[in-house]
């Protein structure tokens, strides 16, 4: 974990452009739109479906997308189909090896394969690819569901059946972008912990983590893939759906913190608009944790709508209390603790004749640590605020996650053994409240939700051993 914000793992996006036009650009500015998905590396393969079987190019690298690609490279990514990602590994290395797509050469051809999610149990696969002769040259676990996915093939009639053999070995969350030689298939866990949709734009398919990259590249929004269903786009017969691995709706568990925290406010995901389920949470902060103030204020850019919401439903004053430095990407670039509390002052800044002398209430999505949350509370009161209330549109966290987010170790968590009380008086705020647990289902309209790094309650029994600094995304 490197700062005191969460971070999901990252972003995937997938085109076939069934005309035969050149897909590279799009997909840079689709990977452009899921950047706050992950800004440690990215990558784009691409291939022509009309040109020598089994030939595909790629970029990658590290940083963001716009530093990685540049019109030349851009330029000489020739083909009508491609897979694009942006990464934000929660621990261990983060170097290019591990940048995605990554593309596999076997004998059926080739897989180019990006994947959002993580895995449960990739050291027993690991170790079971690796007796029977597979040589791994990263260290994430996205490497384990291509050499599955290859060595179904080998025994199957397509590569759509080979990644549904695959999901039958694979325990975790996963949303998988896939190009083959003539096809470009999409897959999301029977859990659907990580989002995926389908865009068309003319005669060209499209797979999106989010809706929001439908939008910037100018295509129509389709639907959601369903949790547990694989799609698969051919030249012959459009988009084909298998849903075999789907599992009952009320047994399903979409990753909450994409409606809290990690979606951008402008996606749709499962049929929820993200900005209404973060103005639902301000409201019910309100109705729970109400207070008296003279104006309500979010902690940008996840904090201001919740923030909107509950002065909706209090009637107290919304207003902007930060500025916010746009040209500095998220803290956890910054590779040490003192860094990443300068580098807070160094992406907001405190408008001070927005809260001298007032009572001020300060949304924000979360607190994991608490070390980013006392220096903005200090901030406000340094800036003249008479009261900071602090509100919290997430209940607390109490245990991590396994799925995905890098939620620290119990210890390391400000909420672990303390209680609301002890946590407020830590950050020096006036008042605390968190989001209540009940809330979250009426966020997302009662569809069905992971809420296991708040009750410890999972979906999927969590490794005995925690793995997730030695497999990362």
């Amino acid at each position: 974990m490197k700062d005191n914000k969460l971070h999901d793992k990252c972003g995937v996006f997938g085109i076939y452009d069934l005309d035969g036009a050149d897909v590279a650009s799009t997909v840079y500015y689709g990977l452009f739109a899921l950047q706050h998905r992950g800004q440690e590396s990215c990558g784009i393969a691409v291939s022509d479906t009309h040109g020598p079987k089994g030939k595909v190019d790629a970029v990658k690298g590290m940083g963001l997308v716009n530093e990685v690609f540049n019109s030349d490279n851009l330029a000489a990514l020739k083909g009508d189909i491609g897979v694009g990602h942006c990464r934000y590994s929660t621990a261990g290395e983060s170097t290019r090896e591990n940048a995605q797509p990554l593309v596999l050469n076997y004998v059926k051809g080739t897989l180019a394969l990006a994947h959002n999610g993580n895995l449960v149990n990739t050291p027993e696969l690991r170790e079971m690819l690796s007796h029977t002769g597979a040589i791994f040259q990263t260290t994430i676990d996205t490497e384990i569901i291509a050499y599955l996915i290859a060595r179904e093939r080998l025994n199957c009639g397509s590569v759509e059946a080979a990644v549904a053999l695959a999901m039958r070995h694979i325990k975790g969350a996963y949303s998988l972008v896939v190009a083959s030689p003539r096809k470009l298939i999409g897959a999301r866990d029977p859990f659907g912990f990580k989002p995926l949709c389908i865009g068309k734009r003319g005669n060209a398919w499209i797979l999106a983590s989010e809706s929001c990259a439908l939008d910037t590249v100018g295509a129509e929004f389709v639907r959601d893939v369903e949790p547990g269903e694989i799609v698969t786009i051919t030249p012959d017969e459009g988009l084909v759906s298998d849903k075999s691995m789907c599992i009952e709706p009320d047994k399903q568990a979409r990753c909450i913190f994409e409606y809290i925290y990690f979606a951008r406010a402008d996606s749709v995901c499962d049929g929820v608009i993200v900005y209404q389920s973060r103005i639902k949470a301000g409201k019910f902060l309100y109705e729970d944790s109400p207070v008296e103030a003279d104006i309500v204020t979010g902690v940008p850019e996840s904090g201001n709508a919740a923030a909107l919401g509950f002065s909706m439903a209090s009637g107290i004053p919304y207003g902007t209390a930060f500025v916010k430095n746009t040209y500095v990407g998220r803290t956890f670039i910054k590779p040490g603790q003192s860094s990443r509390e300068s580098a807070v002052r160094v992406k907001l800044n405190v408008l001070a004749d927005a809260v001298k002398g007032k009572r001020v209430v300060m949304v924000d999505d979360s607190i994991v640590r608490g070390t980013t949350s006392d220096q903005i509370v200090d901030m406000l009161r340094k800036a003249g605020a008479k009261e900071v209330h602090v509100r919290i549109s997430a209940p607390p966290f109490l245990w991590p996650c396994y799925f995905g987010i890098d939620i620290p170790e119990r210890n390391q968590l400000i909420a672990y053994n303390r209680s609301v009380e002890d946590i407020r008086q830590i950050i020096g705020a006036d008042s605390l409240g968190y989001l209540d647990i009940s809330r979250l289902h009426q966020m997302v309209d009662g569809r069905a939700i992971c809420t296991g790094c708040f009750d410890g309650k999972y979906p999927i029994d969590p490794p005995e051993d925690d793995i997730r600094g030695d497999y990362v995304r």
